[in-house]
């Protein structure tokens, strides 16, 4: 399970989506970011799971004090 998160630039970061592998979170992260800065911030896809956010980062160890059953799992395109 890969877990991606969400943030503002020098903001805590949170839990927006978990995938089952690196290849599905990295596809979704592809198409949801529409700009990258220079200075590693991001635009994202208005009503993506990153929308709102300007940063974003994954992991494969599960979150301490989130619960991932209350983000969507492999989120796509046509869920929009």
């Amino acid at each position: 399970m890969r877990y991606l998160y969400g943030s503002k630039r020098g903001g805590t970061r949170k839990l927006v989506a978990t995938f089952g592998s690196q290849q599905q979170l990295l596809a979704y992260v592809r198409w949801a970011t529409l700009q990258a800065s220079i200075g590693g911030t991001y635009k994202f896809e208005q009503g993506s799971a990153l929308s709102g956010f300007d940063q974003f980062e994954s992991s494969d160890a599960p979150p301490a004090n989130e619960d991932p059953g209350l983000v969507v799992h492999n989120p796509s395109p046509s869920m929009l």
